[in-house]
């Protein structure tokens, strides 16, 4: 899927960091990901990232764990609005 990766690998990253800061960039990252890809494969895409996502939250803590949370209630929205 076209830049799938990427924006996992970016998204990937920013859990792991955990700046509340980052934020922003992370939904820019899920915005450009669904400009990007076909319409067909948006929310298969979507469903990729938000398991990702939630496998982190699994083994982070703290700030981490809050960003991962942060990052599924954005792909959830994101889901609805398909």
């Amino acid at each position: 899927m076209p830049g799938l990766a990427d924006c996992q690998s970016l998204l990937r990253l920013l859990i792991a960091r955990g700046d509340p800061r980052a934020i922003p960039l992370a939904k820019g990252a899920i915005d450009q990901y669904l400009n990007t890809a076909p319409a067909s494969l948006r929310g298969r895409g979507l469903r990729v990232l938000q398991r990702d996502a939630l496998d982190q939250h699994g083994a982070a803590v703290g700030v981490q764990r809050s960003f991962a949370e942060t990052v599924d209630a954005y792909i959830e929205r994101k889901l609805a609005e398909e």
